[in-house]
């Protein structure tokens, strides 16, 4: 298995012998606004591509956790084949298959899905609390399994809470992808992991390692690699978590 994070939550993922584009949020830097109420009001994305796009634009499949413009972007619309697999949440694929691609899939609930022996079991969680959590809608992890290959979570926009642990619970992953960053709006909580929640994540798996994305590039994410590599040295957590440069791989 390799791993490189292109930009906040995208990624190419090699494994079982697949390349997976994920959640492609390919425009240049600075054409889309900032997140209103942010209280930032920088444009997105806030840093460029890491290289040139062409060099992530054939995947084997394309797999969208959410249809949030941070992770489906019209740049990955516009850019990407539309002949190319596009794997997505239950309630999904309507859209993706309105804005052109001929074969997209839904992984539905509690059915696990297979591609070229890449099994993806969709895994829920929670992209907030409170009516900001509701008003965010439904989001989704996968866990990835392949003979040779250790068992991936991905867990895709959500929060520390009882879903992600189950996820932890019953799937035994030896290694974990969690979008960090911290990222809220003005009022309410925090929409996407933050330190304490990466910290409660590492205790609660003590044997797996964990991937933290989804820094430094969304007007929103106030949680900073730095700040986040701060946090895990002060708790002696820094050797268990790899937080990944644009465009570096894991």
């Amino acid at each position: 298995m390799k791993i490189q994070l292109i930009r906040h939550a995208a990624l190419w993922l090699e494994y079982g012998g697949i390349t997976f584009l994920i959640d492609p949020m390919l425009s240049a830097q600075g054409v889309n606004p900032p997140i209103m109420n942010s209280g930032d009001e920088r444009r997105n994305p806030l840093v460029p591509l890491p290289g040139p796009v062409q060099q992530w634009l054939k995947p084997d499949v394309v797999l969208v956790t959410h249809l949030h413009q941070d992770h489906w972007d019209a740049a990955a619309v516009e850019l990407l084949a539309h002949e190319l697999p596009v794997l997505c949440q239950e309630g999904d694929g309507e859209k993706i298959a309105a804005q052109g691609f001929t074969h997209v899939a839904e992984v539905k609930d509690n059915i696990p899905a297979s591609f070229h022996g890449v099994t993806l079991t969709r895994t829920g969680g929670r992209h907030g609390t409170g009516e900001i959590g509701e008003r965010m809608g439904k989001v989704s992890g996968f866990v990835f399994k392949a003979e040779g290959e250790p068992a991936l979570y991905l867990a895709g926009d959500t929060i520390w809470c009882s879903e992600v642990e189950q996820v932890l619970a019953d799937e035994h992953p030896e290694i974990i992808i969690v979008n960090a960053g911290g990222a809220r709006f003005t009022s309410g909580g925090h929409i996407t992991m933050n330190e304490q929640n990466i910290v409660n994540l590492c205790r609660a798996v003590p044997a797996a390692s964990v991937i933290a994305v989804h820094m430094d590039a969304i007007n929103h994410c106030h949680v900073t690699r730095e700040l986040l590599k701060l946090r895990l040295e002060q708790e002696d957590l820094l050797s268990r978590v790899a937080v990944p440069l644009d465009g570096e791989w894991v």
